[in-house]
């Protein structure tokens, strides 16, 4: 509760995040009339973000997961935490419990916050980018793939030992593929347009 307190009197006081003060203002609305909704609590909103970073090199160097979560770290602004693997599989050489990946979840003000340098920032500066795939998950839940983590201005290349990717998922309230991904491309997110 303490870190919360602190968290939030870093803020200034009434600060509103931009996306948010889009979804309130004009993302509602749109979605109202698209789908037909009779009250406000019916209109999809996005819950959380999570950032997830395996790493199939870790059973050789273990060195890479503690890059991996230093990486989403710097990224998100918020600490991750090391992801387990839950059984043995001998193939891979993995045992049960041994550190595997890192992953973060986001919600809030940090939430939109990511949101925004994604769209705005990141996303772009993918090489020949011409869209993000519209495939949802069918419960109103969406994961994008990033294949490298450098696309994110907070990693300096200078300072990595390998190139990773990441997935991004994005949990929102939708009954409906088609809410959520009016939702989404709504917030800015660049869907392909020939899918």
């Amino acid at each position: 509760m303490a870190k919360k307190v602190a968290e939030q009197a870093a803020l200034p006081k009434g600060y509103t995040p931009d996306l948010k003060k889009v979804y309130k203002e004009q993302i509602i609305d749109k979605l109202t009339k698209e789908f037909g909704y009779k009250t406000i609590m019916q209109v999809p909103k996005l819950v959380k973000i999570t950032l997830n970073m395996g790493v199939g090199d870790a059973t050789q160097d273990k060195k890479l997961v503690d890059d991996a979560q230093q990486q989403l770290s710097e990224i998100t602004g918020q600490k991750a935490v090391i992801t387990a693997s839950k059984m043995d599989i001998s193939n891979f050489k993995l045992r049960k419990g041994q550190a595997i990946g890192a992953k973060v979840t986001l919600r809030g003000v940090k939430m939109y916050e990511f949101l925004e340098r994604l769209i705005r920032i990141s996303l772009p500066r993918i090489r020949d980018f011409n869209g993000i795939a519209t495939k949802l998950d069918g419960k109103g839940n969406y994961t994008l793939g990033i294949k490298e983590q450098i696309i994110f201005p907070e990693i300096d290349i200078e300072k990595i030992a390998k190139i990773m990717g990441l997935e991004i998922t994005f949990v929102t309230t939708a009954n409906t593929d088609a809410e959520a991904y009016a939702l989404l491309r709504e917030f800015g997110l660049p869907f392909k347009k020939n899918n």
